[in-house]
Formats: C-alpha cells, sequence, structure tokens
C-alpha cells in the first residue's frame, strides 16, 4: 500500500516514503506506554489490569483530550519508542505474561497495517488473551473489516450526533456518519459482550460517551441512536470523567455538574438499557491519565 486511506480522513500519505498522515502516523508506530491498567471498565480492567498499548497520533482533532501530549504528534517524541509488527507481537507477549487480562490497542487505527501483522505474529507466538480494539470512533467500515476474526472486543466512543459540535469540539463534521457506520459493524463482528465466570470481557461491543458541559442534549441524541440502532442489551459506559484543559472556553471551561450526569444517567434508564457502567464524579481526575513516558511494564 503505498497511500494511507485507512481512516475517514482519506488524507493519502505516502507513509513508506516518509511521509506523516494528518493523524500524525509514519511507516512504524510510536508506542508512549505499554503498561497495565487499572481505570477502564470494569469486564476490561478486573483484577490484575488491561494489557494497555498507548500509540501516539490521532486522527480527531479534540480541543478536550486528555492524551494531547501523544495525540498531536504520532512521529518520534522524547517519552516513545518505536514499533514495527514484531516489536508490537513482543509487547503483546509481554504483557500477557504480567497478568493482563487482555491486550487494550488505544488510538489504533493509525496503525492499522502494522496491527494487522503483528496480531497474528503474536498468535502464532501463544497469545491467547483478548484484543481490545480502543477507539474514538471515527473508522472506515472496509478497514474494519480486515480486523474480522483478530479483534475481540471493540470499545468505541460515540462522542456525537450532531455535526456542528463534532466540527466544534473535534474538528470532524461528518464524525457521527462514520462513527455510526462503524459501529454497526462492530456490532456485527462481536456481536453483545460475554464475561467469563469472574466477569472478564471475553468477546463484544462497548459503547463509550463521554458526557461534556451543557451538552446532556447531545448524550440524549447519542443514547437515542444506541437504542435505535443497537440490541438493547447492548452494554454502555456512561462517563463523567471530563476535566478542563486550562485555557479552554465556555462551556468546557468547568467539569460537569451532579446534576448534569445524573440526567444522562435516568435518560439511560428510561430508554431501557440495563446494562450501563457509571462513573463516580471523582473519576475526573488527571491522576487518571497515565505517564506517557515509554514504560513497558
Amino acid at each position: 500500500m503505498a497511500r494511507c486511506f485507512d481512516c475517514p480522513v482519506m488524507c493519502g500519505a505516502d507513509r513508506q516514503n516518509g511521509e506523516y498522515g494528518v493523524c500524525g502516523a509514519g511507516e512504524s508506530a510510536f508506542i508512549a506506554r505499554a503498561a497495565r491498567h487499572y481505570y477502564e471498565e470494569p469486564p476490561i480492567s478486573g483484577t490484575r489490569g488491561s494489557g494497555a498499548v498507548f500509540f501516539t497520533g490521532c486522527n480527531m482533532r479534540c480541543v478536550f483530550c486528555q492524551n494531547r501530549e501523544i495525540s498531536r504528534d504520532g512521529g518520534e517524541s522524547p517519552f516513545a519508542f518505536r514499533a514495527d509488527a514484531d516489536k508490537l507481537a513482543d509487547i503483546m507477549l509481554r504483557l500477557q505474561d504480567l497478568g493482563a487480562h487482555n491486550v487494550n490497542l488505544v488510538t489504533p487505527t493509525p496503525h492499522l497495517r502494522l496491527i494487522l501483522d503483528a496480531i497474528p505474529k503474536a498468535r502464532a507466538r501463544g497469545l491467547t488473551v483478548p484484543i481490545v480494539y480502543n477507539t474514538n470512533g471515527y473508522e472506515l467500515t472496509d478497514s474494519l473489516r480486515l480486523l474480522r476474526g483478530l479483534v475481540d472486543i471493540y470499545l468505541p466512543d460515540l462522542k456525537y450526533v450532531t455535526p456542528r459540535l463534532s466540527l466544534e469540539y473535534s474538528g470532524r463534521a461528518d464524525y457521527f456518519e462514520y462513527a455510526s457506520e462503524a459501529l454497526a459493524e462492530m456490532q456485527r463482528q462481536v456481536g453483545v459482550l460475554t464475561t467469563d465466570c469472574e466477569g472478564i470481557a471475553e468477546r463484544g461491543l462497548i459503547v463509550r460517551h463521554l458526557v461534556l458541559p451543557c451538552a446532556v442534549d447531545e448524550t440524549r441524541r447519542v443514547l437515542d441512536h444506541i437504542r435505535a440502532a443497537l440490541p438493547p442489551e447492548t452494554y454502555i459506559s456512561l462517563m463523567s470523567q471530563y476535566t478542563p484543559i486550562p485555557g479552554m472556553k465556555r462551556p468546557l471551561d468547568r467539569r460537569i455538574t451532579k446534576a448534569e450526569y445524573d440526567r444522562a444517567v435516568t435518560y439511560a434508564a428510561d430508554l431501557g438499557f440495563v446494562n450501563v457502567f457509571i462513573q463516580k464524579r471523582s473519576s475526573a481526575e488527571s491522576a487518571f491519565t497515565p505517564a506517557f513516558d515509554g514504560t513497558v511494564e
């Protein structure tokens, strides 16, 4: 593949010849951290942690991104290390050896081709834990189809329905157009979440949504779509962890209120959802963002 058209941006970067995509990624991946992570949803983190691999680069431009120190730069940086498919397979096996319940690929889409190569290599060498595809949801269904049979658990965001809001906050007016189709494809591949006898995720879909300040109406639109398009048993993670970045303008200059989050949770219940993960407001702290220091542990 000479040029990259793997995500909705379709920037056409010639990454094999030194160009970087709009996502910031080049031919190789850069990884800012690979370690057990304990702050995902309970079926993902479990008791031994999720084996999170934090890639640099992103195909969106969320103004409130908590991982902005790595999402804006997919190239070389002082806190990330280069990884080809063999190195990524090594990391997957290392995380399994450490006891992680799964391998959790965080912001994987800029590195799709490398991941398609790395997972079979790791499986051939003894990887047995599930693969989690932890994505912002801005995906092409054609790209997702390449992952069929390789990814066990999809963990996508559904951030917005309204184009105006997705353009203003994330620079992508067509976000819902692609994310809605992506979720449908993920559901077709892995179905409703299933867990083992200890409640650890084995296969399926969990849809995340971050409740934003002054945006409960948008949360309702997101939940309406999930209710209409996916099975009623779909697992939803309704997140209260929005943390304002210094210098943010209104209304993103504050955390969400308890009343805002309660309205979101109540609406999910009113729609008949029974598998909803909710968060304490104490989750809205920067301490829950790991140190992106190149650690592998």
